[in-house]
């Protein structure tokens, strides 16, 4: 069989992972007490090439339209337990809104800024009263011949912090359900535009999430991201790559799992023995093993059906629930085989639990998922 993976990949992946070695693991504990990654860091990482890589030559990207090397960097960030990194927010789901709908000068302004890491950017679709639905958002922006003014507020919005650019949705026809929605670039500085507190959350303790508000901001119409009334759909476009992102990180955390629980089987000893010589610890490793490996394989067929523009809404979120409920699995197996340490912060496992749990609820709950392909089911 063909490597999935070819060798332009793989001295990509070693130059992600001597960056991470290099410019984020020292700092990882310093990140999660300030709540929030530091601004060089994203600037550093544009230098090493390892932001935007599929964005055009002209506005100072590469060109490299292969979500093969968007899985190295999601895989290496994971493994390194550099969490705080909202590279793939930017570069996977973030930035190819502007790359397909933005017009030239949009392009022009923007993209050099977010391939070099000087713009970092963020998306705010979540509000305090609409997750999952996103015809339930009461975000407007109202039309004023020249500008919108844009009113409302978001919350759960990673890169909520250091973000320079963020891509509002919002309704601009109240009446017009789904088609009443558009997508507005919000800058940094504009007045009326203000970040509200960075969000303690129960994981990824140094990825700055924040809740944003909206006050009368007058946002130019030259800001406005497709057509007016084409938001939801440009959403649906693209959240199938979102999810895939987010399964890609789930396969990278299993098998980073899976390599710390064999480790400690071998070393850890009971009873006189490693404890991974009882049987039924071979067995839970051995399903554990084979189902990380159905992953693997699954989301690699994803992968390729992306890059050949052949994946559709329901493989998208098939993939989504189904690695990141294993990946909720097991890492709590895995929480369980290191025992009492398992608990301990100290130790890579306890953190690994707790950064799994959000991948079951952002970019569409499991839930939403299934209603997703039941649907296609003709249920």
């Amino acid at each position: 069989m063909t490597p999935f993976f070819e060798q332009e990949h793989e001295d990509f992946r070693a130059t992600v992972r001597t960056f991470l070695e290099r410019e984020a693991v020292p700092h990882q504990a310093q990140w999660e007490k300030d709540g929030q990654v530091s601004r060089e860091v994203w600037r550093k990482a544009g230098e090493a090439g390892i932001l935007c890589f599929d964005v055009d030559e002209e506005y100072g990207g590469l060109g490299l339209r292969d979500f093969r090397y968007n899985m190295v960097v999601a895989e290496e960030v994971t493994r390194a337990g550099a969490s705080g990194l909202g590279f793939s927010v930017h570069s996977d789901i973030i930035v190819p809104y502007i790359s397909q709908l933005g017009t030239p000068e949009q392009k022009q302004r923007w993209l050099p800024g977010l391939v070099s890491g000087e713009l970092v950017s963020a998306i705010a679709m979540t509000e305090p009263g609409a997750g999952s639905d996103l015809q339930g958002i009461v975000t407007t922006a109202v039309d004023k011949g020249d500008h919108y003014v844009l009113n409302g507020s978001k919350t759960f919005i990673s890169n909520g912090i250091l973000s320079d650019l963020v891509i509002v949705v919002c309704r601009t026809d109240p009446d017009a359900g789904h088609q009443g929605i558009s997508l507005l670039v919000v800058e940094r500085g504009m007045p009326g535009f203000e970040r509200g507190r960075n969000l303690e959350k129960v994981g990824l303790k140094a990825q700055d999430t924040a809740e944003l508000f909206f006050d009368n901001v007058q946002v130019p119409k030259a800001n406005l991201l497709g057509d007016e009334g084409s938001g939801f759909i440009s959403l649906m476009v693209n959240l199938p790559q979102e999810r895939i992102s987010i399964a890609a990180i789930a396969v990278a955390a299993c098998e980073h799992v899976l390599g710390l629980c064999l480790d400690y089987a071998k070393e850890r000893k009971a009873f006189g023995r490693p404890i991974g010589s009882f049987q039924h610890n071979r067995f839970v490793l051995a399903e554990m093993a084979t189902e990380v490996h159905i992953a693997r394989v699954f989301v690699n067929d994803c992968v390729q059906k992306l890059n050949a523009g052949e994946v559709d809404t329901a493989l998208a979120s098939m993939a989504k629930w189904w690695t990141t409920e294993l990946q909720k699995k097991v890492v709590d197996q895995g929480v369980q085989l290191f025992g009492g340490y398992g608990y301990m912060l100290e130790y890579p496992i306890s953190q690994a639990f707790l950064d799994s749990r959000i991948q079951t609820i952002y970019g569409g709950t499991t839930e939403i998922q299934k209603e997703i392909i039941g649907r296609t089911l003709g249920l």
